[in-house]
């Protein structure tokens, strides 16, 4: 049954295992690695760690025997803080359900003391003066960061092969992507290294890799996590993590929402479980431009919404309410206004912009500079029609199913930011063309790891709700990790 929780009841709770037990009354079993917990989720080492059974101490010396271990062969995580990882795991910690638990931050966030490169050779080394809200809950939650996650320059690409960082290999397929832009995060729990990590979603930014690396990620409501004073007209984006089990994001989610006085959003609370109600489901796997995805992806799509409706859910079959030729002029016009902004910045120190941002970048950049003057406003009220469209929409339906990408994750190279620019934006839009409806609308959505591809890849579902209801959806993905667990299923490099 979904549970709700206070904040300061979830904070304080002393039965860590008990708030997160299934109808048995037991800890979901996940399979052990060579140092007895890669294979952990991040409550049950929390619960290792509360018990005195683990200190946290042994928790991150063993994260990070896996990280050195695993790293080399997949590129996840780009700057370490090993030692002070360390040093925090040995003092006191505040009494929370992750306290004590290793974990990573997207390097598209500040830490302060660690390197801050956004993927790109435009800031070179700089090192954070301030920790960003995100990063600062996870760290007021008790949880013990190791380092910062290989990300695409600024996330403007759905794929991890930055030229500043390099390629994140995916642990399936280490010469196929990751996915973007959370690719790094996504690659080192689906490696082992870590049981959740850090993520972020500005069009498809925590599904994506989720899909391609076989976890869960769910990406928030717009406004539901403080982000800080710093957003910009037409920022879509939102925080929140990606996970081996569905209990670490809910868990992971609980303890970053907002509850300040301007909240947009009454707090969800800790949801720890599935629910009774049975839903009505709408279900399409043609695009925004009327067309099919890959035959694997449809096929597991297809065996999904079967699985719903078994469990008992009304599949409604739908066509996708967008236009997709006026949504992705519409979105990649402000997605680029960030790249232009970057090359002007670029000018303005001085530096020819083909010597610290990637082509991609500048290609966006130029892009934007063809517009009509009043393209942005233009596009920000298309925006805000799209997010009444949307609304309207999931008036009729608890939750909408779709792909998330139109195939499985592509070999390296294939979206590479140094393809030419046209040939690129074709392969950008027609393999994402599920999840930027979600953060244009502003709806809460994630992808369930309950697919693979012919040759062994992963392929997620994609399940979104309406703005708020992100309880629906953390109910219905407990209900499929029971009917169809993904916890044991482990990628060919795993540490362990």
């Amino acid at each position: 049954m979904t549970r709700h929780m206070t904040r300061r009841a979830f904070l304080n709770s002393t039965a860590i295992g008990a708030v997160m037990v299934g109808a048995s009354g037991v800890l979901p079993k996940f399979a052990r690695a060579a140092d007895d917990y890669s294979g952990m989720d991040a409550v049950a080492q929390a619960g290792l760690v509360k018990s005195g059974k683990v200190s946290s101490l042994e928790l991150v010396d063993a994260a990070i025997a896996r990280v050195e271990a695993v790293n080399p062969k997949v590129n996840a995580v780009v700057a370490t803080a090993f030692e002070q990882a360390r040093e925090r795991a040995k003092g006191p910690l505040p009494a929370s359900p992750l306290s004590g638990v290793p974990y990573l931050i997207k390097d598209l966030d500040d830490v302060k003391g660690l390197p801050t490169t956004h993927g790109s050779r435009i800031f070179g080394d700089q090192i954070a003066e301030a920790t960003s809200p995100t990063a600062k809950s996870a760290i007021d939650a008790g949880m013990i960061v190791l380092g910062k996650t290989n990300t695409p320059e600024f996330g403007l690409l759905a794929t991890t092969e930055s030229l500043r960082l390099g390629a994140a290999h995916n642990p399936w397929a280490l010469d196929h992507s990751t996915g973007g832009s959370s690719g790094g995060a996504a690659a080192a729990v689906a490696s082992g290294m870590v049981p959740v990590a850090h993520a972020s979603d500005g069009g498809g930014s925590i599904r994506i890799p989720a899909s391609s690396c076989g976890i869960f990620g769910l990406k928030p409501s717009r406004g539901r996590f403080d982000l800080g004073p710093n957003k910009m007209p037409g920022d879509i984006g939102v925080k929140n993590c990606v996970s081996v089990s569905v209990r670490d994001s809910a868990t992971v989610y609980a303890l970053s929402e907002d509850h300040g006085a301007a909240a947009v959003f009454k707090p969800t609370g800790l949801v720890t479980g599935p629910s009774k109600k049975r839903l009505k489901i709408a279900f399409n796997t043609q695009n925004y431009f009327g067309k099919e995805p890959d035959a694997d992806v449809r096929a597991s799509i297809e065996a999904t919404a079967k699985l719903c409706a078994d469990m008992g859910h009304e599949i409604v079959p739908v066509k996708d309410p967008l236009n997709g030729e006026e949504f992705i002029d519409r979105f990649l016009t402000v997605w680029a206004s960030g790249p232009a902004q970057l090359v002007a910045l670029a000018k303005s120190k001085g530096a020819k912009p083909e010597d610290v941002l990637e082509p991609w970048t500048i290609g966006l950049a130029e892009f934007y500079a063809k517009k009509p003057a009043d393209s942005m406003a233009v596009s920000l009220a298309y925006f805000a029609e799209v997010e009444k469209q949307i609304a309207a929409f999931m008036v009729n339906y608890d939750v909408w199913l779709t792909p998330v990408l139109a195939t499985p994750a592509p070999k390296l190279g294939v979206q590479a930011p140094t393809v030419d620019f046209d040939t690129l934006y074709q392969r950008t839009i027609d393999y994402v063309s599920y999840t930027p409806v979600h953060n244009v609308a502003g709806t809460p959505a994630m992808s369930l790891p309950l697919g693979m591809s012919s040759n062994g890849l992963p392929i997620g579902s994609q399940f979104a709700a309406a703005k708020g209801q992100e309880a629906t959806l953390f109910a219905m993905a407990y209900e499929l990790e029971q009917a169809a667990p993904w916890a044991g299923r482990h990628a060919p490099v795993y540490a362990g």
